[in-house]
């Protein structure tokens, strides 16, 4: 059997090709700077091309099936054992396999990302406001439906957010300790938690209710005002 270098050599000289015609184009085609001599030490068998010179190699000489010009068989598998007429067929009868579903792999399954996170128990208002107590809560299992962003959620209580936002539905909450004006949040307030959407311009902090039947709360910094989130979902 031909050794590795031999068969290089082979190659080469199957298209013509000197070895320094092969150190121009592996530069030109491919921005490798691979000298002649290196050419010459890999088909004596002095030394070895990396992975990536071997393949450019490859295409540089046109060799197709590269298991067969170098020799590399799986004794153990009868496949390694057929010339490119005996492969021809094996892959002629897999497309006659294909064409018949029951031969055909099954897609992979794609199992749902779940996760776990704390989902308050008593409710942020959408209406009067009640107190966001931050020890009372249990830990549940989402999935994809949640956004990743979010950090916690929380039951609202009250119409205010209506449309947008039910009453008894949960919300999630990305954690964060600014918003956006415009931008809808949890918020504390004077011993109180809201779901509003935040406000903030020349006449100060106002936290809205997208239900046009409650006026805007206007917030007084002095009474204790917080930012708990931004809703994401």
């Amino acid at each position: 059997m031909l050794s590795f270098g031999e068969t290089l050599a082979i190659a080469r000289k199957a298209k013509n090709f000197k070895q320094k015609d092969v150190s121009t184009l592996l530069m030109k085609k491919y921005g490798m700077d691979v000298k002649a001599g290196s050419i010459s030490h890999w088909e004596k068998g002095d030394s070895m091309p990396n992975a990536w010179q071997f393949l450019r190699l490859c295409e540089v000489y046109q060799i197709q099936n590269i298991n067969e010009t170098f020799g590399v068989f799986d004794q153990a598998n009868p496949l390694s054992h057929l010339n490119s007429a005996g492969m021809k067929k094996i892959y002629d009868y897999a497309d006659l396999l294909l064409q018949n579903d029951l031969y055909k792999r099954s897609p992979a399954e794609i199992l749902p990302f779940r996760r776990q996170l704390p989902r308050f128990y008593l409710a942020a208002s959408a209406g009067t406001g009640q107190y966001l107590d931050s020890d009372a809560y249990e830990m549940i299992d989402v999935g994809n439906e949640v956004s990743s962003h979010a950090d916690f959620g929380i039951t609202l209580a009250g119409d205010s957010m209506e449309p947008l936002y039910v009453n008894g539905q949960t919300v999630w909450v990305h954690r964060q300790e600014t918003l956006s004006s415009g931008e809808i949040g949890i918020f504390y307030y004077d011993g109180n938690a809201y779901c509003k959407k935040y406000m903030d311009n020349e006449d100060g902090i106002q936290l809205i209710s997208l239900n046009k039947k409650y006026d805007p709360i206007e917030i007084d910094e002095s009474k204790g005002f917080k930012i708990f989130g931004k809703v994401v979902g």
